[in-house]
């Protein structure tokens, strides 16, 4: 897929929501394998079931999808507060285009809404990526999933 040009974005809808929760499911089992143990990714996304709020979930922020020959390769999504809450790839995707337009666009959304900041709870690949943008780190923490510590990193950007 890298080979392929700039993703096209569109905003979330309904339907996405099985293909964005595939995206998840593979970033976090594949895409994170080198940073994260299986303990800790089986917490982090237990099962490829869709759980029953994550549409709903979606639709409650500014959340955009990136589409390569009408297939769903990411998604990432931004509270009206700046809070970037989730932001995937597909694992064969990573490295490609398709996460920095994703990031591109909420940046623009949340400069557009005159929002001040941005903040995130990183993974150890977002981590990376976001500083390589601006971004700073302002703590490590762990998350508690399932009773298994998953490491992050809360980090913020000033706009």
């Amino acid at each position: 897929m890298r080979a392929i040009g700039r993703p096209r974005l569109r905003r979330y809808r309904a339907g996405d929501a099985t293909a964005t929760h595939d995206v998840f499911f593979r970033a976090v089992h594949e895409g994170a394998g080198h940073h994260y143990s299986t303990a800790e990714r089986a917490a982090w996304a237990p099962g490829p079931g869709m759980p029953r709020d994550w549409p709903q979930r979606l639709g409650a922020h500014l959340t955009w999808v990136a589409l390569k020959r009408r297939r769903v390769v990411g998604f990432a999504t931004l509270g009206r507060d700046g809070h970037l809450d989730l932001f995937y790839v597909l694992p064969e995707a990573m490295g490609g285009r398709v996460a920095p337009a994703l990031y591109d666009r909420l940046e623009a959304e949340a400069r557009a809404r005159a929002l001040p900041r941005m903040d995130t709870a990183a993974s150890h690949l977002a981590r990376s990526f976001l500083a390589r943008r601006g971004w700073a780190v302002l703590a490590r923490q762990s998350v508690i999933r399932d009773g298994v510590p998953i490491t992050n990193f809360r980090m913020e950007k000033l706009l």
